[in-house]
């Protein structure tokens, strides 16, 4: 499966009988999925449909959902409220010319609330089910365009993160060769050490001073931290390869990695490996920052 970046936009445009619209989908960065609607009045029917679609394809990211529908001709019908007209004829004839001797109007007739009403003409059910079945059909097209520009920005956050996983084993590399961390480095530096102290005060027991020493230098040694690393830059590896929703599993893998970076400053006893150590932290800044944008 093709990674997907969480954001993109996406429009499908489409028209059926009298109705034209344009679908519009943006989305951005989020915990899980979430789909907001803003759907036209009466077509609040579209959502649960629009919900299923979308929900197939995505599994995370916040997206906004528009549907904007406009008619091609404008057709307007008149109504007449039989009821209210005869019984406003009645009225005219009981009253006779003792009020008003003009006789009604049409123009009267259009100036009274409730006696005609101007409004579209009712749609056959058969066009109605048609621009719905449209309108869903759009929809998905929509959906279609959104996941292969999520996968497009998806495949170059691949790249970019391989990049840093590079990086990653590189620097461990780094630190596992550095001379510092070899046997006889770190004999000598304790060695010098303990001589310091046993010049600096005869009152030490010499053994023990060798014993705390080889202590410290056993809590110091990174084999430990070194091997887990590069654990976890093969399954970042095999993570990105396969594809599909892995953000939360490199975000993961990203918690890691800092950790044992981490731990190698804490435990560094040259300043070499520190600067690794630390260069170490930037660039895992780097790739956190980066999984955030993945599904």
């Amino acid at each position: 499966m093709a990674l997907q970046s969480m954001t993109g936009f996406a429009r499908s445009e489409g028209e059926s009988g009298r109705f034209r619209w344009v679908w519009e989908l943006r989305s951005v960065n989020g915990k899980g999925l979430d789909l907001r609607f803003r759907l036209p009045q009466g077509q609040e029917a579209l959502e649960a449909d629009c919900r299923t679609a979308a929900g197939a394809v995505f599994t995370r990211g916040n997206i906004q959902i528009a549907l904007n529908l406009s008619t091609l001709d404008e057709r307007l019908e008149a109504v007449i409220n039989e009821e209210a007209l005869t019984a406003l004829l009645a009225l005219k004839t009981r009253l006779g010319d003792a009020i008003d001797p003009a006789p009604l109007t049409l123009s009267a007739l259009l100036g009274m609330r409730g006696i005609i009403d101007f409004r579209e003409p009712a749609e056959a059910p058969e066009a109605v089910e048609a621009r719905a079945a449209a309108l869903l059909a759009s929809f998905r097209e929509a959906v279609e365009a959104l996941r292969l520009m999520r996968e497009r920005e998806g495949a170059a956050l691949a790249d970019v993160l391989l990049g840093h996983v590079a990086k990653i084993e590189d620097l461990a590399l780094k630190v596992e060769a550095d001379p510092s961390r070899q046997p006889g480095e770190i004999a000598r530096r304790l060695q010098t050490q303990v001589e310091a102290l046993l010049s600096a005060t005869q009152s030490l027991d010499r053994d023990r001073l060798h014993a705390e020493a080889a202590l410290i230098a056993t809590k110091a040694d990174l084999r430990e931290e070194i091997d887990r690393l590069k654990a976890h830059v093969v399954a970042a590896r095999e993570l990105i390869t396969q594809g599909g929703p892995i953000g939360r599993k490199l975000d993961f893998l990203a918690q890691e990695f800092n950790r044992e970076s981490n731990t190698i400053c804490s435990k560094s006893n040259a300043a070499s490996v520190t600067a690794h150590g630390l260069e170490l932290k930037v660039v895992i800044d780097q790739f956190r920052e980066q999984v955030q944008n993945l599904e």
